[in-house]
């Protein structure tokens, strides 16, 4: 049976009604066919008082109002009481004013703030991707629909809750940083200026962008990512931090699955920074059995993560499931599978609102994707909220 979402005066006079008959709060919300918190809020929010200062104890609890209580005559605290009429009249006149410039119905307003309250607050989609799967349906503009909120039209979501809203606090740095020295011998043919050199040799190349996140500075762990320019797709690894055989690892266990010719296809180039984990690059290009050169790795400038900006920017939507400051030390595989999986089937305005897991398949096909734990998941489930991780 479907839960109602909105409660009906003939709803309301039931509540009356079985409030006066001393009901529990479960039973009444079975009666309504709603849920008890709706209940609760409903009577809290619409029940009438007489203004006395000092206020009872017991109308903190349900039923929240003096109805059924054995001393009311004679009681000189503060008293509530729950009309239907009174309720009904608030709760019309509640939607008449906070309406007041929109051009919805009542019923549209109620059914687009429960719709994009569980887009927004539950799963924590971006707005984009969210207004590409109704553009058919919701008639406004994204700007409208920031204006509508940012007013209070839509009570279920506020601005705090819309992506790219969060307030981070500032880490706290603990140590140094372990980073490759600018004039370190291993970046000797792997600088930012010999990148632009290839590429402007191989102008078809194919970039991918290596990075890690990490969740609380003092944290083991943290998440490898590497960033498809071309799809904008995203791999992600849990990996030990600032441990370079752990990067090692990772591209063996790509070059397996791939075998040489994809692997050399896919991975051709390879730009990142100055982590310390990336700092055996001949274990990432080179084929140890036959010491064959199959990728190129280059460096970006110190300081200059707007060289790789690509993939800096797509952190972000990590940052919708994990806000910072989040230990990672508690992911697991199937965590971090989930979230790339999820992240990669969010639909990209740069991509004419295709995901970057649909480009992907298409160039590289259904087996190498199912190789690398890649899945499709339906736009209209795809979860950018921290619930993805407690499944």
């Amino acid at each position: 049976m479907m839960i109602k979402k909105r409660l009906t005066l003939e709803d309301r006079i039931l509540i009356t009604e079985l409030l006066r008959r001393n009901y529990k709060l479960k039973d009444i919300a079975n009666a309504v066919n709603c849920y008890p918190s709706t209940i609760s809020r409903e009577i809290k929010k619409r029940r009438i008082s007489n203004n006395k200062p000092e206020i009872c104890e017991k109308t903190k609890r349900f039923p929240f109002i003096c109805h059924n209580c054995p001393r009311n005559k004679i009681c000189k605290k503060r008293k509530y009481y729950y009309n239907y009429k009174q309720s009904q009249y608030d709760y019309e006149d509640t939607l008449k004013n906070s309406r007041v410039g929109i051009d919805m119905t009542i019923d549209e307003v109620e059914y687009w703030n429960e719709f994009f309250k569980d887009k927004i607050k539950r799963k924590n989609q971006p707005i984009l991707h969210i207004f590409n799967n109704i553009k058919e349906t919701f008639p406004r503009s994204i700007q409208t629909f920031y204006k509508y909120v940012h007013k209070g039209y839509f009570p279920g979501i506020n601005d705090e809750m819309l992506p790219r809203s969060f307030s981070y606090k500032p880490r706290k740095k603990k140590e140094e940083v372990k980073t490759i020295r600018f004039d370190n011998v291993i970046k000797i043919g792997r600088t930012i200026e010999d990148f632009k050199a290839y590429i402007e040799k191989h102008p078809d190349a194919n970039i991918v962008e290596m990075d890690t996140v990490i969740g609380k500075f003092e944290d083991k762990r943290c998440i490898m990512t590497l960033y498809f320019r071309k799809s904008k797709l995203m791999l992600m690894f849990l990996i030990k931090k600032y441990k370079p055989d752990e990067v090692t690892y990772v591209f063996k266990f790509l070059h397996k699955v791939l075998g040489d010719e994809m692997f050399k296809k896919m991975f051709e180039v390879i730009l990142t920074d100055n982590g310390w984990e990336f700092s055996k690059p001949d274990d990432i290009e080179v084929n140890k059995e036959t010491d064959e050169k199959l990728i190129n790795v280059f460096y970006t400038e110190p300081y200059s993560s707007w060289q790789k900006g690509s993939i800096e920017r797509n952190h972000e939507f990590i940052r919708y499931i994990i806000p910072k400051g989040i230990t990672f030390d508690n992911l697991i595989k199937k965590n971090v599978i989930d979230m790339m999986n999820n992240i990669n089937n969010v639909q990209r305005k740069s991509l004419d609102y295709h995901t970057p897991f649909e480009l992907f398949k298409k160039e590289y096909g259904n087996d190498i994707s199912k190789k690398l734990h890649l899945t499709e998941i339906k736009k209209d489930e795809v979860n950018l909220n921290y619930t993805l991780l407690k499944k």
